[in-house]
């Protein structure tokens, strides 16, 4: 499922844009659930980065147009079955990337920015070895080792308490003095020569197996080769059994803090030091670094090291040293404003592409999929690869039978990097696209200048509809378990699911469903309860479970909060459809919906069919309301604020971040609806509509005084 691209962002149309934008969150997001969720990797970790660097700078070029799903404000993969759910105190997120001394003059320029730094003023930081591992996190209470989880989603991991106990390195109590309580991040890995061991044994006792397995005996589960020390480490922790992880030699590095109740350092530096006085091993490497020039300097000699290191690692993380400082920039989406990963360079390949299929997606997108004869790269084998679309292909040149050359890092991940010409077999042609559906025969049109081809068969389009009803009952989504893909294709095929109301009326159909091959009694009846505990769920889940275009998870959530009904966000949609309307006006204001957003939401509003298919579905499953903002002790909780102007005392970036923590909804325009405006310098227009509406205006005196800043 990775994908080829090569147009320069610069190139881009809006349109185009708005749709690569959308397939990059679907694509992360199954990357991440098979990274974290499931220890197993489709793509190299310098793959995933270049797709969520590709996102990034689309994301820059088109700020309106950045997704609450997008891979930048979210990280992770849900917990597995076979462990309890962990929450987190704080987020455990993820980090940015940046590849080159420009993108980290940038990301040095972004926080000066963020904090009104001057040029002269110096940027410290800590520099650390990225170890691919297994990130945990470890709840301490008064010294004592409570609780270790799994970073799951970044909000929510797996409880695998037991098995972190038998990692050697990981301290039970800590040398005080220590918070009453603290969270600690770590990396779980497991070093070059324990790996080879550890993959020779295994590889040992699945020949042992093979053996016993030809003599007729009953074996019990197959034996697991990992691929790479990151897998082994990742599947040595969640095992079932902890005995099996303690007979692994797994090794841990703690390198940050989350949730605590007294801060125990004033620098990221100090804090290092501080963990080593509680028992936990931190990376020798760690280097403090008197100023951000410093660090072209260490990546390149961390680089040069690294073959000879005893654990892999995949480039270096730098955080900003000071403590105070990460607490003001805070974190944008899924990532930390005051740390970013700097990558090493990328992999090339060379491998023969034997076929390109079309598949049909639930928004009627035709996707390439380019089927390539399996090569290594970095570790991992690929065979499969999104050709993105049409114009893709035709500007590469890229034809059944081509030996290509793929890189696998950079804007494009992995890249076709070129076509080997003097290896084209003569029987190569050019790829024709097909213009017709090829699942339900009907058009497939380009609109204007989008660069997506889609089919026009709409609701009559098998592909387009099974699509839509695996999304539906999907994990992300509603979640309705025994649902699988295959499942409703079943069900599809039958004649017994068509729409996802249809789904709620399996009920009436356990005749049906029993005369199923393979179907009996305790499958149908485990299959319908699991369905009807699925009837109220949050109203975040129900809106993405509609499958709407562009509208992922955190898309959701904000409409889910802004409106807080079905009913409300219902009836308010279908207003937005009159162009300057104050229901449109309202939509459009809301921090973090673009105008393309806004704009599939009016059209499947406007709709009739999408209408009545959804009032069908409410009548068999009616969302809950969203719930209340956290944050409710402060006097912004569920409020609505709009900054304007200049503000002296903090960028307009960190008013904004620092009201959502404290449970506000920052739009970007005036309107009745709005509970404060605060005003800076030069405030102009929204300041002028704000007092004729007779809203609520706050200095930004009187703003910090309220927020108790």
């Amino acid at each position: 499922m990775t994908t080829l691209r090569a147009r320069d962002v610069a190139t881009l149309t809006e349109a185009e844009a708005a749709d690569e934008l959308a397939t990059l969150a679907t694509e992360i997001a199954h990357h991440d659930a098979l990274y974290h969720g499931k220890d197993a990797p489709e793509i190299s970790d310098a793959d995933y980065d270049a797709l969520v660097r590709r996102n990034r700078a689309i994301e820059a070029r088109f700020p309106s147009l950045t997704r609450a799903d997008s891979p930048s404000r979210r990280v992770g993969a849900a917990t597995a079955e076979g462990f309890a759910k962990s929450r987190h105190g704080e987020p455990m997120l993820s980090l940015n990337n940046v590849f080159s001394e420009e993108d980290f003059a940038e990301f040095c320029a972004s926080i000066r920015r963020f904090l009104g730094l001057t040029a002269e003023e110096t940027l410290r930081f800590v520099a650390e070895p990225k170890i691919d591992g297994l990130s945990i996190n470890l709840l301490y209470e008064n010294g004592h080792f409570v609780k270790g989880a799994t970073r799951g989603d970044g909000t929510e991991g797996e409880d695998v308490t037991a098995n972190l106990r038998t990692i050697a390195s990981l301290p039970e109590r800590l040398h005080a003095p220590f918070p009453a309580r603290i969270e600690i991040r770590g990396e779980v890995f497991m070093d070059k020569a324990d790996f080879l061991a550890f993959r020779a044994t295994q590889e040992q006792a699945a020949n042992d197996r093979e053996e016993r397995r030809a003599r007729g005996e009953k074996l019990g589960d197959a034996i697991v080769i990992p691929a790479n020390p990151r897998n082994a480490a990742a599947g040595s922790v969640r095992q079932l059994d902890a005995r099996i992880t303690a007979s692994r030699p797994l090794k841990l590095f703690a390198y940050a803090m989350g949730a605590t109740s007294e801060p125990p350092a004033e620098s990221h530096h100090a804090f290092l030091q501080r963990l080593e006085q509680w028992g936990f091993a931190v990376n020798p490497l760690s280097t403090l670094l008197d100023n951000e020039t410093a660090a072209a300097t260490f990546q390149r000699s961390l680089g040069e090291q690294r073959a000879g290191l005893d654990y892999d690692i995949d480039g270096v993380v730098y955080k900003l040293d000071r403590i105070d400082w990460q607490r003001r920039l805070g974190f944008v989406g899924r990532a930390p404003r005051w740390a970013t990963a700097w990558k090493f360079p990328a992999e090339q390949a060379m491998t023969v592409l034997e076929a390109i299929e079309i598949q049909v997606g639930r928004t009627g997108a035709l996707t390439p999929r380019a089927v390539m004869q399996p090569v290594t790269v970095g570790g991992v084998v690929v065979r499969h690869a999104t050709l993105h679309n049409e114009d893709e292909i035709a500007r590469k040149d890229v034809r059944i039978g081509d030996t290509v050359i793929l890189q696998r890092a950079g804007d494009v991940i992995p890249q076709i990097v070129s076509v080997v010409l003097e290896k084209r077999p003569p029987t190569a042609v050019p790829f024709v696209f097909p213009t017709v559906c090829p699942v339900c025969g009907s058009h497939a049109i380009r609109d204007g200048e989008d660069v997506v081809r889609r089919c026009t068969g709409g609701l009559i389009c098998a592909a387009q509809t099974v699509e839509r009803l695996k999304h539906f009952a999907s994990r992300r989504a509603m979640d309705i378990e025994g649902l699988g893909e295959e499942n409703i294709q079943l069900l599809f095929d039958r004649g017994l699911v068509k729409s996802p109301a249809d789904i709620f009326r399996l009920r009436d159909h356990r005749d049906a469903l029993l005369a199923l091959e393979g179907w009996g009694e305790r499958k149908v009846t485990k299959l319908l309860d699991a369905i009807e505990a699925r009837r109220h769920v949050a109203l975040e889940r129900f809106i993405f479970a509609l499958g709407i275009r562009r509208i992922g998870e955190q898309t959701a959530k904000l409409l889910a909060r802004h409106y807080h009904t079905l009913e409300e966000w219902r009836d308010r949609m279908i207003a937005a459809h009159i162009i300057g309307s104050e229901a449109r006006e309202e939509l459009g204001s809301i921090q973090g919906i673009g105008p393309a957003i806004a704009e599939e939401l009016v059209e499947f509003f406007a709709e009739p069919r999408a209408v009545t298919a959804l009032d069908d579905l409410v009548a068999q499953a009616s969302p809950l309301p969203a719930e209340a903002t956290a944050a409710s002790d402060s006097p912004f909780a569920g409020k609505t604020l709009v900054f304007t102007g200049t503000l002296e005392t903090m960028s307009r970036d960190e008013a904004e971040a620092q009201a959502e923590r404290r449970g506000a909804k920052v739009t970007k325009s005036v309107s009745k609806k709005t509970d404060f405006v605060v005003v800076g310098a030069d405030a102009g227009s929204k300041a002028t509509k704000a007092a004729e509406l007779g809203l609520r205006i706050l200095t930004e005196a009187e703003y910090r005084d309220m927020a108790g800043m």
